[in-house]
C-alpha cells in the first residue's frame, strides 16, 4: 500500500515514522509546503519526498493522511475526495460549522472514508472507562470530570491560526465525553480567563477555561483547560456513578502532588506533551485507518463525530461571550 502524507511538522513527523514501520505500508510519499523539510523527512526514514501536493496525487497513492496546517483541512480532504482517496485527518476538518459541512458534503458526495485523528479513542485508559460506563460497573453515571492541562503556552503565532481553546483543545474532551458515555450534550455553559501571557488578550483567546455540559440523561459534566500547566502535561477523565468512580489518566506520571501526608509525591518524570502520553494511541489510530483502507473493519471516527465536538465547541464559544447558558439545538448543523 502506498500512502500520502501532507504536513511534515511535529505530529506529521511522527505519523510519519509509524506508517514507515507498518507493514502493510510498502510506500509513503511525503509533502510539506517547506520542501527542504520535507526532504529531510524521507531521507531520515526511508520515503519519497513530493515536490508538491500535486505530486503526491500524480505519484498514485492509495490514501492519504493530512497532517498540513488546519487551514488546508477542508480543501485536501475535497480534493481526496473527489480523486477517490480515502482520508485519515488530524483534527479538526475546518475552524468553522461551514468549512466543516462543506468538507463533509464533498466525501457524502463521492462516497469515500474520512477518519478523524481523535487519538484519545484508541487509549487504553478512556477504552477502559467506555466498557465500564456500557458495562453498568459504574451504576448510574451521575457526574463526570474531564481536564486538559498543557505545560506552556504554544508559541504566539499559532494562537490565531488555533481557532481558540475551545475548538483546539477541549474539543478532545467534547470527543471522548461523547464516545465515553454514549450520550449527547444538550446544554453548555462556559467561561475563560485570559489572565496569563497577554498574547491570548491580544488575540481575544483564553489561556484557562471551564465549561458544565448537561448531557441527555441529566448527567453532569465539567471540563477544564489551561495553557499554563507548569507542572507538567495533564490529561485526565474522572467519572462518577452511584456503585463506583473510576479515573482515567491517573499513573506515575501524572503531574499531581497529594497535599495529604501519606499522598503520593510529586513524580520523577511528569509527562511532558501529548506525543509521550498518548504515542500508542496515535499509533493505533493509524493502524486502524491501514485496516480500514484494507476493508478489515468499520471507521473507527468518521468525518460526523468531528462535526458533533466542533458544534460542541462552538456553543461554548458563543456561552463564553455572551454569558449564558447554550442550549446544542441552538447550533446548526446537528
Amino acid at each position: 500500500m502506498r500512502i500520502g502524507l501532507i504536513g511534515t511538522g511535529r505530529i506529521g513527523t511522527f505519523h510519519s515514522m509509524t506508517l514507515g514501520r507498518h507493514p502493510e505500508v510498502t510506500s509513503l510519499v511525503v509533502a510539506d509546503a517547506d520542501g527542504a523539510r520535507a526532504a529531510d523527512l524521507a531521507e531520515r526514514i526511508g520515503a519519497t519526498a513530493a515536490a508538491s501536493v500535486d505530486q503526491v496525487f500524480a505519484l498514485g497513492v492509495d490514501a492519504l493522511v493530512i497532517t498540513a496546517a488546519t487551514s488546508a483541512h477542508a480543501e485536501l480532504i475535497g480534493r481526496a475526495a473527489r480523486a477517490g482517496l480515502p482520508v485519515f485527518c488530524e483534527k479538526p476538518i475546518a475552524l468553522d460549522l461551514p468549512g466543516t459541512l462543506a468538507a463533509l458534503a464533498e466525501v457524502d458526495a463521492a462516497g469515500t472514508v474520512l477518519q478523524l485523528g481523535f487519538q484519545r479513542r484508541f487509549d487504553a485508559g478512556y477504552a477502559a472507562a467506555r466498557e465500564a460506563v456500557r458495562a453498568g460497573a459504574l451504576g448510574r453515571l451521575h457526574t463526570v470530570r474531564a481536564l486538559t492541562s498543557d505545560p506552556a503556552p504554544p508559541p504566539a503565532a499559532y494562537l490565531p491560526l488555533s481557532g481558540g481553546l475551545y475548538r483546539d483543545c477541549l474539543v478532545h474532551d467534547f470527543d471522548v465525553l461523547r464516545w465515553v458515555t454514549g450520550r449527547e450534550v444538550t446544554e453548555v455553559y462556559a467561561t475563560g480567563s485570559d489572565a496569563g501571557p497577554a498574547m491570548f488578550r491580544e488575540t481575544g483567546d483564553v489561556d484557562t477555561a471551564a465549561v458544565l455540559l448537561t448531557l441527555d440523561d441529566g448527567t453532569l459534566c465539567t471540563a477544564t483547560a489551561t495553557r499554563c500547566n507548569g507542572a507538567g502535561y495533564d490529561v485526565r477523565m474522572e467519572l462518577a456513578g452511584e456503585l463506583d468512580q473510576l479515573a482515567v489518566g491517573l499513573d506515575d506520571r501524572t503531574p499531581l502532588t497529594s497535599a495529604e501526608l501519606a499522598g503520593p509525591v510529586a513524580p520523577d518524570k511528569p509527562w511532558p506533551g501529548f506525543l509521550e502520553r498518548f504515542a500508542p494511541a496515535y499509533e493505533a489510530e493509524l493502524a486502524a485507518f491501514v485496516e480500514v483502507v484494507r476493508g478489515e473493519r468499520a471507521n473507527p471516527c468518521d468525518g460526523r463525530e468531528a462535526l458533533h465536538a466542533l458544534r460542541i465547541a462552538e456553543a461554548c464559544e458563543q456561552s463564553r461571550r455572551e454569558h449564558r447558558p447554550v442550549r446544542m439545538a441552538e447550533i446548526p448543523g446537528a
